[in-house]
C-alpha cells in the first residue's frame, strides 16, 4: 500500500478568461497534514474544490493526475465521486454558518451524513453524532443535537462541521481556513482538537489557511501559493529556516515576532495585490511585487531545489536569504 494518500499533478482550474490555478502539484501522505498557505485569491480554495469536484459553474479543471488512493478522481462518474464526498473524503468548509443548513437540526444534519454513506437506522446514527459531539469537546451532546445553527456559537458551529466531517471515518479531511472566523482562544482549541484528532485517528490533513503561524504548529509539510502557482514547498521545518520564494519572504517579513518587533516600527507588508492571470500569462506571477525583479523574470521560471525535498519557483539561488540577511 502506497504511503501517497492524495496526488496533485499539473492541475489546472480556469474560470472564464481568468485561470484561478495553473499547474498546481502537491501530495498528501497517510496520517500527514499538508498546509496550502498564501493570501486570499491565491487559487488555495479553488485547488481543494477541484480534489473534491465542487467547483462553482463554469470552472473547469484539467489535471496530469489527480487521484485519491490510487483512484483517479476526474475518470469517476459523477456518482461514484459523491460516495466517496462524506466518506472516505470529507472537507471542513470555512464559514460554518453558512455551510449548515438554518432550517434543519445539528442532529438531523449530522445523522443524514451517515444514513447516507453507511446505512443503519437513524437511532444509530444519532448515537454515533452524539459520541462524535462529546470527542470534539461539546458539553451536553444529546442537547446540541436538537438545537439549530444559530442557536451555537461561531466556535460550536466549527466543532459541529469537524464532528460531522468525522461521521464516516475519512481517511482525508479537508480544512479550508477552519479558524479563520473565531477568537484566538477558540482558533487554539480547534487547532488542538485536529492535531489530536489526526493523532489518535490516522488522518490525513489537507490544511488551507493564510496563517503562517498555525502552519509553524501542526504542519508537516507546507505548500505556498500565490497567483495560482505553487511558487515552494517543502518540509516545514526546512521551508520556514530557508524561505527561497521572495513572496514567502515577504509573508514571513509580515509576522511580528514578539521582542524583535519594536512598538514604533511599521508591521511588515507587501506592496500591490495579486495579480489577476489570464490564459496565456507567462514568467513570474510575483514579479510586479517583487523588489529583485528582473527582465528575465518575465521569461520562463525556472524549478530549483534546496535541500531534501525543498523546492521553489525563481531565478534567485538557493540559500540568497541567509547571505542576504548577513550582509
Amino acid at each position: 500500500m502506497s504511503d501517497t494518500l492524495l496526488e496533485v499533478r499539473n492541475l489546472h482550474v480556469e474560470f472564464g478568461d481568468t485561470v484561478a490555478v495553473r499547474d498546481v502539484s502537491f501530495s498528501v501522505a497517510r496520517g500527514e497534514t499538508h498546509c496550502l498557505v498564501g493570501e486570499s485569491g491565491c487559487g488555495k480554495s479553488v485547488s481543494s474544490l477541484a480534489v473534491m469536484n465542487l467547483l462553482a459553474r463554469g470552472g473547469r479543471r484539467s489535471a496530469e493526475r489527480l487521484a485519491f488512493d490510487g483512484q483517479d478522481l476526474p475518470a469517476l462518474p459523477e456518482r461514484r465521486m459523491a460516495q466517496l464526498r462524506g466518506d472516505r473524503m470529507a472537507m471542513i468548509f470555512q464559514e460554518p454558518m453558512t455551510s449548515l443548513n438554518p432550517a434543519y437540526t445539528i442532529g438531523s444534519q449530522m445523522a443524514e451524513v451517515y444514513t447516507r454513506h453507511r446505512g443503519g437506522s437513524r437511532r444509530a446514527a444519532l448515537d454515533r453524532a452524539a459520541g462524535l459531539l462529546a470527542k470534539v469537546g461539546i458539553t451536553a451532546p444529546g442537547m446540541r443535537l436538537g438545537q439549530f445553527p444559530h442557536q451555537l456559537s461561531g466556535g460550536l458551529r466549527q466543532r459541529v462541521m469537524i464532528a460531522m466531517a468525522l461521521m464516516c471515518d475519512p481517511e482525508l479531511l479537508i480544512a479550508d481556513e477552519p479558524t479563520t472566523a473565531l477568537d484566538v482562544t477558540v482558533q487554539a482549541q480547534i487547532l488542538r482538537l485536529l492535531a489530536e484528532l489526526q493523532r489518535d485517528l490516522g488522518l490525513a490533513i489537507l490544511l488551507i489557511t493564510h496563517d503562517l503561524g498555525v502552519v509553524a504548529r501542526i504542519a508537516h509539510r507546507v505548500s505556498v501559493m500565490y497567483a495560482g502557482q505553487v511558487v515552494e514547498s517543502g518540509p516545514t521545518a526546512a521551508l520556514f529556516a530557508d524561505p527561497s520564494h521572495p513572496y514567502t519572504r515577504g509573508l514571513l517579513d509580515c509576522v511580528p515576532v514578539p521582542g524583535k518587533v519594536r512598538r514604533d516600527e511599521p508591521l511588515g507588508s507587501i506592496p500591490g495585490m495579486v495579480p489577476r492571470i489570464r490564459p496565456g500569462f507567462q514568467g513570474c506571477g510575483f514579479r510586479d511585487r517583487c523588489a529583485h525583479a528582473a527582465p528575465v523574470c518575465a521569461g520562463e521560471v525556472p524549478r530549483q531545489h534546496g535541500a531534501g525535498a525543498h523546492e521553489f519557483l525563481c531565478r534567485l539561488p538557493p540559500g540568497w536569504t541567509a547571505r542576504e540577511q548577513a550582509a
